[in-house]
């Protein structure tokens, strides 16, 4: 039988208005310093991104995002911000950043960046007063500071784990213990404090006075905290229904943070957007993705599915319901700078799930841990699947966000050596946790050079030999590359935009999906081993290997040109 899903009021026909920009996007997420580099030290830099302007018009994509880019000791990948009004000098001054804003804009590219609000870095200035002000300070009021259990205060005040491994308290010279649910290098913040929800609207302001089009919010989900004593354990902790009433994830009162943002977005013209990273229950989603709120939200649901039909599909219905709540629009993802790139998830063995049907967020954890050689990872299916499922994510409603390098189709980089890696998971969990460089490795530019066109030094993080098989000079222009097989869809996929709805079209099998979204474009996806027949010509094809104009072969999506305009 048929289905049809609306993502209820989302239709541009609803109203003379055009669309916000943001409702069916594609985002383009560069982490900055793995981008290019312009001075040559091996970092990649905001100079370096303004170089290849160019080179993101010609993909079509219509808007990037960048990770974060702020002074940092780079204890977490500059997920530690000593500054949030500023741009670290290893990566260039705001003058860069406005030559580069003002670069993207005249391409017709929107500006997101990266806010993060629940910590910051051991380095920032209201830390360093804190240390110095001692116990019962006001300075100390803007963080967690709390004395320690047993004799003299020497154990932490409760058993909580860190995100990385270890306790989520740290001890100061004078005995007191801060908070910090990530790295050491990252207390968390007192958000009941006035001086933060203050500092912040003056961060907004001074992106958005600058032309920055939106933001995306990390950790959005775990700003505020009741932390008031007694404190439970981490076992009372893990206990607690995530209802909004949760003593340190998902409450309720967050949302009295994000009414105000809201105020400050809507003050300008546009106003601005944002997207909150919240790893929350689906039903929480909407209060995030709210008018009222952030506006918008990630659905991380198609990431963490398998390349599988039947997930695939009640993904999909499920987030179009939900994004149809809010009148906001979903948002689809596959890879970013947290996870295993999806080309290498897809190439090996599918992971074994429990019955609560546990998500492979970490899939591919233990092949990192084997140096990428156990389990045995084909590459050419995991690409082959990844094209394909990317092909089926651009053909539905709401934004789709890229993650730099997909569209090389580079995969995960397994053989990096303890000395040269980076990420605060891997070493606060004694290796056990090999942790995210191998999504964040340089991008390969050229075949040849020292860093395969990403600048003139080592880069920060080696790159193997075979990613000059993937450059950027290899690929383009090539037909057949992944490279081009992106620049087409997202070509098409502008020229045949219509309204946010999706119906689902019968296919006799359980292995491929077809859906039409409302101006006739049809998407069409073979999850399993067999050729499946199309009634209609095919426009575009994820593999090239077609048998037949009117045939999808396997691990395959076709696209279906539209019928009519909408």
């Amino acid at each position: 039988m048929t289905q049809i899903q609306h993502a209820h009021g989302t239709r541009a026909s609803d109203s003379a208005e055009p669309a916000p920009w943001w409702r069916q996007a594609v985002v383009y997420q560069i982490y900055p310093r793995s981008f290019a580099d312009a001075d040559g030290d091996g970092l990649g830099d905001i100079a370096g991104i303004t170089s290849r302007a160019d080179y993101l018009s010609a993909l079509g994509v219509d808007a990037v995002w960048l990770s974060p880019f702020y002074p940092s000791a780079l204890a977490d990948g500059g997920y530690d911000v000593a500054d949030h009004r500023d741009v670290d000098p290893r990566l260039g001054t705001l003058d860069d950043f406005d030559t580069m804003l003002a670069a993207l804009h005249a391409r017709g590219i929107k500006v997101v960046v990266d806010i993060v609000p629940n910590h910051c870095s051991d380095q920032h200035v209201w830390f360093q007063e804190a240390l110095r002000a001692g116990r019962g300070s006001p300075e100390r009021e803007r963080f967690v500071f709390r004395e320690g259990t047993g004799p003299g205060g020497e154990h932490p005040p409760t058993d909580w784990l860190s995100a990385f491994g270890g306790p989520a308290w740290h001890r100061v010279a004078d005995g007191q213990w801060y908070l910090h649910h990530f790295a050491p290098e990252q207390p968390d913040l007192n958000w009941d404090h006035p001086d933060w929800r203050e500092d912040f609207v003056r961060t907004l302001r001074f992106w958005s006075d600058r032309g920055v089009d939106g933001f995306r919010v990390d950790v959005a989900h775990m700003l505020t905290k009741d932390l008031t004593e007694p404190l439970p354990s981490q076992a009372e902790l893990d206990a607690m229904p995530k209802d909004g009433l949760h003593r340190t994830i998902d409450r309720d009162d967050v949302h009295d943070v994000y009414a105000q943002w809201r105020e400050v977005f809507n003050s300008y013209d546009p106003p601005r957007t944002a997207v909150a990273e919240a790893w929350v229950s689906s039903d929480r989603i909407p209060l995030y993705a709210s008018e009222t709120s952030l506006g918008q939200a990630f659905n991380f649901d198609l990431l963490i599915a398998d390349f599988d039909a039947e997930q695939f599909r009640r993904v999909v219905t499920h987030n179009l319901e939900l994004a149809g709540r809010t009148r906001s629009s979903s948002t689809w993802v596959l890879s970013n700078h947290d996870v295993v790139r999806h080309a290498t998830r897809y190439g090996l063995p599918a992971p074994e799930r429990r019955p609560d049907g546990e998500p492979a967020v970490k899939h591919g954890m233990e092949w990192l841990r084997s140096g990428g050689t156990d389990p045995r990872l084909d590459r050419d299916l995991g690409g082959r699947r990844a094209r394909a499922a990317t092909l089926f994510m651009l053909g539905l409603p709401g934004s789709s966000y890229l993650y730099q390098g997909e569209e090389l189709g580079l995969h995960e980089v397994a053989d990096i050596s303890d000395g040269e890696r980076q990420d605060p998971s891997f070493f606060r969990s004694g290796g056990e946790d090999v942790g995210r460089d191998g999504c964040r490795v340089p991008l390969p530019w050229s075949r040849e050079g020292v860093a395969l066109g990403f600048g003139e030094a080592s880069p920060h993080l080696p790159q193997p030999s075979w990613m000059a098989d993937h450059a950027v000079e290899q690929q383009s222009g090539v037909p057949g590359s992944t490279l081009e097989l992106y620049r087409r869809a997202l070509a098409r996929r502008r020229e045949w935009q219509c309204d946010e709805d999706l119906e689902w079209l019968p296919t006799g099998r359980e292995d491929v999906l077809h859906y039409r979204r409302p101006n006739g474009w049809e998407v069409v996806t073979v999850f399993g081993d067999a050729d499946h027949a199309v009634s209609r010509p095919v426009a575009l094809l994820s593999s090239d290997d077609a048998v037949g104009s009117r045939v999808v072969p396997p691990q395959t999506t076709a696209w279906i040109a539209p019928s009519r305009t909408d």
